[in-house]
């Protein structure tokens, strides 16, 4: 493998919304709580663009600096700060006019065609390429900061890093669209009725969900002084970094092998079975039988295992939430299934079924539960005993053009530190999602075994 790209900061901007923003203070919603616990989210887009690092400056950046000052418009909370007591009673978004975004330029030199493509690399490859959330006080963090590094010549990484307690994955697409359009085509095209919607008061909380949640982190804030699910103790050091990429020949492969197993073991019980149900249940088998595989791990064969993801909550809330809206509007599922089960020869099928159960669950009332969501997902993030995914294969990130093409490779840096899962959409196959994993060497060894082995079993269905 490649050793690491040696990174060279050129040059830090700080670009702000226009004038015309007036302050703002924005309340959090029973959706943006929870999120106040988490890692931020750090993705990088990889883009083919030949040039070098003078060229960049002096005539992409005016560009890149002018748009995103025009899209801070609609987005400005981003440029804002996160704050927290003791400055306030209650954590808030706050923008005052004089906040700005940290845009910084670097140079990096290393091979851009390893790290942007599919092979493994080392974990710690990518860390340069994330930029640093700059804080000013304890108690205002900053938002979002980004990183552009050109490798001359070769391509450019743009890299974010996010608090996820300001957007959902729905809201930073609308974000990174708008900018990429303007920047193109000096005007939005593509973001359908972009109209940003801030009013938080479209969100109801008839059962008291913010107080809840409110109380469950300052209890964790007041007890653990750490407040945030972020490691479960494995270095990152020597930690490879991975793709794997299911197609929809192979979802339906593995489709059709749940389906012939189900009746037996679960009647006329009817499965939900989704690109994404199948996709998520393949990858849970694979990563449950990657940490439990020889017999002295089976000493408790009724274990109950976690499966977290995170469930849109835009068309299950039952009344209107504009597309546009800036904020956070997603539910959390928590599958569950044994080890035994998970492990057996229909590990598939239960795990399938178990997800499926959750999402008709959430469809049906997404907020049945929630008040159990951090409690939840602190369990889940406690223990290698149990996985999450982040990302949705919705979003198509890799449909992001800035004017110098789409994205040859995403890459999320965030799960280096919380051993999640990340998904997205397939960018060779149509209708494909991508499943990235950083993993010790010899674990991602046997997860690549069993995830090609599982597709060899599958092939061999009836395509008829």
């Amino acid at each position: 493998m490649a050793s690491s790209p040696k990174v060279t900061v050129v040059e830090i901007c700080a670009t702000s919304p226009p004038p015309s923003v007036p302050p703002a203070s924005l309340p959090l919603t029973f959706f943006d709580i929870p999120w106040l616990l988490f890692t931020p989210t750090q993705p990088l887009f990889f883009f083919e663009f030949p040039t070098t690092t003078a060229h960049f400056t002096k005539f992409i950046l005016p560009n890149l600096e002018h748009t995103l000052t025009l899209t801070l418009q609609h987005f400005f909370p981003l440029a804002g700060k996160l704050v927290t007591p003791p400055l306030s009673a209650e954590p808030h978004l706050e923008y005052t006019g004089d906040d700005t975004i940290f845009l910084t330029i670097a140079e990096a030199a290393g091979d851009f065609e390893s790290l942007a493509g599919y092979k493994r690399k080392m974990a710690q490859d990518f860390h340069g390429l994330v930029p640093l959330l700059r804080s000013e006080e304890g108690a205002k963090k900053p938002i979002l900061a980004i990183q552009i590094t050109v490798f001359p010549q070769a391509g450019i990484c743009m890299g974010f890093i996010l608090r996820h307690v300001a957007a959902d994955g729905r809201t930073f697409n609308n974000f990174l669209k708008t900018w990429a359009s303007l920047n193109k085509n000096g005007e939005i095209l593509g973001v359908e009725d972009l109209v940003a919607f801030h009013d938080r008061s479209v969100i109801r909380d008839p059962s008291g969900l913010g107080l809840i949640f409110l109380k469950e982190w300052w209890d964790i804030e007041n007890t653990q002084r750490k407040g945030s699910f972020e490691v479960k103790g494995e270095s990152t050091y020597d930690m490879i970094r991975a793709t794997f990429v299911l197609g929809p020949k192979e979802m339906e492969k593995i489709k059709k092998w749940i389906l012939t197993r189900s009746e037996k073991l679960f009647g006329s019980t009817h499965l939900l079975l989704s690109p994404y149900i199948v996709t998520c249940a393949f990858v849970w088998v694979c990563w449950m039988k990657t940490h439990w595989f020889k017999n002295e791990d089976f000493d408790d064969q009724n274990y109950v295992h976690y499966f977290g993801f995170i469930a849109g909550g835009l068309t299950r809330l039952g009344y209107m939430v504009p597309s546009t809206y800036v904020g956070n509007c997603v539910g959390f599922g928590r599958a569950s299934a044994t080890r035994c089960e998970l492990i057996g020869e229909n590990g598939i099928v239960f795990a399938s079924k178990a997800i499926g159960d959750t999402i008709k669950r959430l469809n049906g009332d997404v907020l049945g539960g929630a008040k159990n969501w951090i409690s939840e997902w602190k369990v889940l993030h406690e223990s290698e005993l149990h996985v999450t995914v982040i990302g949705s294969p919705k979003l198509d990130l890799y449909g992001l053009d800035f004017g110098w093409g789409k994205p040859v490779k995403i890459e999320e840096v965030s799960i280096d530190a919380t051993s999640a899962i990340s998904l997205c959409e397939g960018r060779e196959v149509v209708g494909g999602i991508e499943i990235g994993l950083v993993l010790p060497t010899t674990k991602m060894d046997a997860f690549s075994n069993l995830f090609n082995k599982g597709l060899s079993q599958f092939s061999f269905v009836n395509d008829s």
